[in-house]
């Protein structure tokens, strides 16, 4: 069973939570991810998603300019440690209904998991099992086969 340190993004986009939101949108967008940390004074202190600019900034009709970033990011964040199971981590984000979790080590940022990456960690551990299980069945003893 992997760990959320084998799976984890070690390479981080953080933001700040005085950048305007259209900054950190575009930063997201060339970045190519979904989420990022809003970090302040190096601690995790909320999450800036694609979900919280839709819900927040675009439906409302705010100015993405005008708008920081600490306005509309969700501030209780849910987090993965980089001890814990990939299940655990799955559970959570089901429990809490979020698809990002900062790897936070002793109050630092270590890394970033989605559920993208938990899922494809599932799969291959389903797939790896499946084959175990055909290998178990269609094993043939020495000697058991039709010569």
């Amino acid at each position: 069973m992997k760990m959320i340190s084998q799976v984890a993004s070690h390479r981080t986009f953080t933001v700040t939570s005085d950048q305007s939101v259209r900054s950190v949108a575009k930063y997201m967008s060339e970045s190519g991810v979904g989420a990022v940390p809003v970090i302040e004074g190096g601690r995790v202190v909320g999450i800036f998603s694609e979900r919280d600019l839709m819900k927040r900034v675009v439906s409302p009709g705010l100015d993405t300019e005008a708008t920081r970033v600490q306005d509309v990011m969700t501030r209780d964040v849910v987090i993965a440690e980089p001890g814990e199971s990939y299940e655990v981590a799955l559970k959570r984000m089901q429990q809490f209904g979020c698809r990002h979790l900062p790897v936070v080590d002793k109050g630092n940022l270590v890394g970033m998991v989605s559920l993208r990456d938990l899922l494809q960690v599932e799969l291959e551990e389903i797939t790896q099992e499946v084959k175990m299980m055909e290998s178990y069945v269609f094993y043939m003893p020495p000697g058991t086969g039709n010569s």
